[in-house]
């Protein structure tokens, strides 16, 4: 869904004086071994189909999570089967936010895996919030579709994990829940407001959420839309992660902010990071 900046893919690799690679820790509980394949962006080539939507196949060190799953019921799908990616072995789903360009495809990939390993895509990951009632301005109804995924899915044996702080699923590989807004940036579209419990308002996201990965050469950032804002997740991300080396300085959050205006896919050449899926997209992670 638009909002002031749409981030098709946002990757921020925040390295050495960003984020602060430290030499001097031990590899415990680090990701060695990171790649992330685009199953759904705006940019697409070959057999692959592209969309308004967003999703991400995240392998690290053997682990395998899907990020998010797209706008239309069938895009990521048949992106997999174009892309030879199994999604029988896939456990986790992790989704950012309820725009159903996030969203849209989760319970079609659900039912193509349950018949033959209903283990696969069983259990998902959330920030709190994200099953709030939400109301649009043109007509007045709810509009989130997370409503009713939500029965539908736990139906069928899956399960939602509902996170309020940062928690760590694998070794090196954190999700943060919901990122406090720290700083006042705007990242989300007018005329929508959110049930909250304090009683209505406008919606702000309050449930978006990103993965982090600590790797050796500093921490990788995958969110789907940055709704929380860059400058707000890339300072929670530190602050989560390696909080031994201090906060991020005003310097450096002026650095991030300066890229964010400019660019809607950032990233510092990071080995092992692999960027794959779409060509387009690897062009864009070369750069």
């Amino acid at each position: 869904m638009r909002g002031n900046f749409r981030w098709l893919a946002l990757l921020l690799i925040l390295c050495g004086h960003v984020l602060g690679a430290d030499p001097s820790a031990t590899d415990k509980g680090r990701v060695h071994a990171l790649k992330i394949t685009m199953l759904s962006t705006m940019l697409a080539d070959g057999a692959e189909l592209g969309e308004w939507g967003f999703s991400a196949l995240v392998e690290a060190d053997g682990h395998r999570i899907l990020f998010d799953t797209g706008g239309h019921s069938d895009v990521v799908l048949k992106n997999c089967g174009t892309l030879k990616i199994d999604l029988t072995t896939v456990p986790e789903v992790v989704l950012s936010h309820w725009h159903p360009d996030h969203v849209g495809g989760f319970i079609t990939l659900r039912d193509s895996v349950l018949a033959t390993t209903p283990t696969a895509l069983a259990r998902t990951h959330v920030g709190e919030g994200i099953f709030l009632p939400r109301t649009g301005s043109v007509n007045g109804g709810e509009i989130n579709p997370m409503l009713s995924i939500k029965p539908t899915y736990e139906k069928n044996g899956g399960e939602f994990v509902v996170h309020d702080k940062p928690v760590q699923l694998y070794p090196g590989v954190w999700l943060t829940g919901p990122v406090p807004r720290k700083y006042p940036e705007r990242n989300w579209s007018k005329g929508v407001q959110v049930k909250a419990p304090t009683g209505m308002k406008e919606d702000n996201l309050p449930e978006d959420t990103a993965l982090i990965f600590d790797t050796d050469k500093g921490l990788v950032v995958l969110t789907g839309c940055g709704h929380a804002g860059v400058v707000n997740i890339a300072d929670y991300a530190r602050a989560t992660v390696r909080p031994a080396r201090g906060r991020t300085s005003s310097s450096q959050t002026r650095s991030i902010v300066a890229e964010r205006s400019s660019s809607a896919l950032l990233m510092v050449r990071l080995t092992p990071l692999s960027v794959t899926g779409f060509s387009a997209s690897n062009s864009a992670a070369n750069e």
